[in-house]
């Protein structure tokens, strides 16, 4: 997956870490961070090919399917919480990437706001399907705010369809997992932002029906490798010591 404009998004001297990004654990998580983008935006495509013309990134950060946009008529809304949003307009204009037409921002915190309020306000079509990226969010929300979103979307026309990653509980890793788990789980605290939701599979496929999704794929991380890491030159792939596992759900 090319991306034009990453490199000018974080800024040269960040690309040049190239000894951190070359780490065995940065090299796995750069691969999954880039897997998961693929997948869902593999997602999206289908769901364009099918008439859909509405794509929601929940959490946004600094994610740059917008400034790739290969969709002339896909209306994209990025929804992020509002300080982590203005951080990245600020970043956007100081590289002086040009926002795209077909963007609107959506400053919202998931937590206190609702998503469908939050998104019409913005213009967002709640007659129309949509398709909801939601990545590198969901482990760090509480329940009651992953079953809002949820709904929200499962409310929508049939068509609509939401991809996101989740992680499982740590009492269900192995000790190399567990092991993992613990010195990320450590990272993210000491950031401010701890893991605070866990799902095993089944627990997510319940959910999913329960909110009223009528289809539910699960991918993991042999079914990636499979898809996105085969025969590559560089031996490019996901180590087999995963936390988590990518689901698409569709209305």
């Amino acid at each position: 997956m090319h991306d034009p404009i990453a490199v000018r998004l974080i800024g040269q001297e960040h690309a040049k870490d190239l000894e951190r990004a070359m780490h065995p654990v940065g090299r796995d998580f750069r691969a999954f961070m880039a897997a998961r983008s693929r997948y869902a935006e593999d997602r999206l495509a289908e769901a364009v090919a099918r008439g859909l013309r509405q794509y929601v990134i929940l959490g946004a950060g600094l994610d740059t399917f917008a400034y790739r946009n290969p969709f002339p008529n896909l209306q994209v809304f990025e929804v992020d919480f509002p300080a982590t949003q203005a951080w990245k307009r600020d970043i956007l204009s100081e590289a002086r990437i040009e926002i795209p037409k077909n963007l609107t921002f959506v400053p919202l915190d998931f937590e206190h706001e609702s998503l469908a309020s939050g998104l019409a306000e913005a213009g967002f079509d709640s007659e129309s399907a949509a398709f909801f990226g939601w990545l590198g969010v969901v482990p760090y929300l509480t329940l009651d705010a992953f079953r809002a979103t949820l709904n929200s979307i499962a409310a929508l026309p049939v068509g609509s369809g939401v991809a996101f990653d989740y992680m499982f509980p740590p009492a269900t890793l192995t000790p190399k997992r567990r092991l993992r788990y613990d010195i990320l789980a450590q990272r993210v605290a000491s950031a401010g932002e701890p893991f605070q939701l866990f799902l095993t599979p089944a627990e997510l496929e319940q959910e999913l029906r329960n909110a009223g999704f009528c289809r539910v794929d699960q991918m993991d991380i042999d079914g990636l490798n499979a898809l996105y890491f085969q025969n590559r030159d560089d031996r490019l792939k996901l180590s087999p010591v995963g936390l988590g596992m990518i689901a698409t759900a569709w209305v």
